[in-house]
This record gives C-alpha cells, structure tokens and sequence, in this order.
C-alpha cells in the first residue's frame, strides 16, 4: 500500500474517533441534564404532597 493511502487512513480513524467522542460527551451532558430535572420534579412534587 502506498504511504498516502495510510495517511488517508489515519486520518479518517482520527476523525471517527473524534466523531464518537463528541456524541458521547452529548449523551453524557443529557444525561446529566435530565437527572437534574428528574430531582427537580422529585423536589417540586414532594413539596406539594408535604
């Protein structure tokens, strides 16, 4: 194989990877997110009952 097609190569990787690591840090953020808002609700609705 020629050294170009293995620059081509690490360079597609790379971005994939990079790709996958930005949605994981999306997922994680909205996750996060939306346990604040499940706590939130949690709070809100136990002050109603108390």
């Amino acid at each position: 194989m020629d050294q170009r097609n293995f620059t081509y190569m690490f360079y597609g990787f790379a971005a994939a990877w990079l790709i996958l690591a930005l949605y994981v840090v999306s997922l994680v953020s909205r996750g996060r997110k939306l346990a604040d808002q499940l706590e939130t609700l949690k709070r809100t609705l136990s002050q109603e009952k108390g």
